[in-house]
């Protein structure tokens, strides 16, 4: 076990070691680095507006991390000159100072830019900042290296391997930080991706979705031997995730293979409508375990996407867009056929949603000669099914309504004629 560390009191050497004349070339060097921060800050803003306008990840990060960057920087230099002639106690608590103000931004930056600024970010954000805060409390007031020590105390040996609190918390906190990187460099690549139009949009899907899982193992093994644990300690516990795997998980690794052979395929894309155990709807997002399906109703429909390999899909719009729908009407047996005929066609034909190309062209078929009256059926396409069936029904039936009881023509309804024979029995 290591000694505990000295007392290490920033601000109490700040206030005891410090003479006037140190103070005055400290805080002039502060004013120098503050102005020759903001010089440098508002040119590199001007040529980021110049030559990259559209480049708005750099400029949101140039605009959050850009001037306390900076002055780190130039603080950092002007301390490493100043202390070959004087004591720079006050620059020793400013440098963690703008460290823990540029760690805060660049966390909270990464965090809202991997989760789209999501509400629930806001008490995590605070919580980080508080984090960080109250660690620089504790670095400037010397308190910090004794909790360390204090935590590095609490262990065990396990073979050659040492394992402590403070080993456990640096862990967490550079899986946490790499997870928080890796997220953000993820987002970064979606976004670059779903620029390139001439790629398919499942194939994009599909890279990022790689390029995110990728990213996420490389900044896991990367994180634990940063924070000093060895790797090869694992290789248990991968074992364990392999029966696991072979067991208890079998589905959810089946659904994240069934979502990259989806995504490689192409067989079903976002936009798509779809029919999947008699639930209709469009394919509003593809994620690796599940698909999410939002119904006509608004409803959202999540899909496994084992359930999209083994099972039958209809997809209605998987090389054209174009949806046949029929609409069936009852005429009576007196109605005037070539007049119903017209009526419907035109009513189909006034609808700005009904495809009128020449392969497309509404037209009414009789399909029967029913008890009650003449069974025809109105068959029309459209190329927009994802804004619904049932509205568009309903405009044409009001409106064929509406024209067969201007031209007289009758919808019949069930009805029987009953003859009463008045027969006489004879003697």
């Amino acid at each position: 076990m290591t000694k505990p560390a000295p007392f290490e009191n920033l601000v109490e050497h700040l206030l005891n070691e410090s003479h006037q004349t140190e103070l005055i070339w400290q805080i002039s060097l502060l004013v120098i680095c503050a102005l020759l921060g903001w010089g440098l800050m508002r040119l590199l803003t001007l040529y980021f507006a110049r030559t990259h306008a559209d480049w708005r990840i750099g400029q949101a990060a140039l605009k959050r991390l850009g001037l306390p960057l900076i002055g780190l920087a130039l603080v950092v230099l002007g301390r490493s000159i100043l202390q070959q002639w004087h004591e720079v106690h006050l620059l020793n608590i400013v440098v963690p100072l703008l460290g823990a103000l540029v760690l805060v931004r660049l966390l909270v930056y990464m965090l809202r830019y991997a989760f789209n600024n999501s509400e629930a970010l806001k008490v995590w954000e605070r919580y980080i900042a508080w984090t960080i805060w109250l660690g620089f409390v504790m670095h400037v007031t010397g308190v910090l290296p004794r909790i360390q020590f204090a935590l590095d105390a609490v262990a065990f040996e396990s073979g050659s391997h040492h394992f402590s609190l403070l080993l456990l918390i640096k862990a967490l906190t550079v899986i946490v930080i790499a997870i928080i990187a890796a997220l953000w460099l993820a987002q970064f690549a979606e976004a670059r991706l779903m620029r390139i139009t001439s790629l398919d949009l499942s194939l994009r899907l599909a890279l990022i979705k790689t390029v995110r899982t990728l990213l996420l193992i490389v900044g896991v093994l990367v994180a634990l031997p940063a924070a000093g644990i060895d790797v090869t300690v694992l290789s248990v516990f991968g074992g364990a995730l392999g029966v696991g795997l072979g067991f208890g998980l079998q589905k959810v690794a089946s659904n994240y293979v069934s979502g990259f052979i989806i995504l490689l395929d192409r067989s079903i894309r976002p936009g798509d409508m779809v029919t999947v155990d008699n639930r209709y709807g469009e394919v509003s997002q593809l994620n690796t375990r599940y698909t999410l399906l939002r119904a006509q109703d608004g409803t959202e429909i999540i899909i496994p996407n084992e359930t999209l390999i083994t099972s039958t899909v209809v997809n209605h719009s998987f090389t054209k867009r174009d949806v046949r729908l029929s609409l069936p009407v009852q005429v009576s047996y007196a109605s005037d056929l070539e007049l119903a005929f017209n009526i419907m066609k035109t009513a189909a034909l006034n609808h700005d949603r009904v495809l009128k190309t020449d392969t497309t062209m509404p037209r009414v078929i009789i399909t029967a000669f029913a008890d009650n009256g003449i069974n025809l059926e109105l068959i029309v396409w459209i190329s927009d099914p994802e804004e619904g069936q049932a509205n568009l029904r309903s405009d044409l039936f009001l409106s064929i309504w509406q024209a067969f009881k201007t031209s007289g023509i009758e919808i019949p309804y069930p009805r029987r004629d009953i003859q009463i024979l008045n027969n006489e029995n004879k003697l």
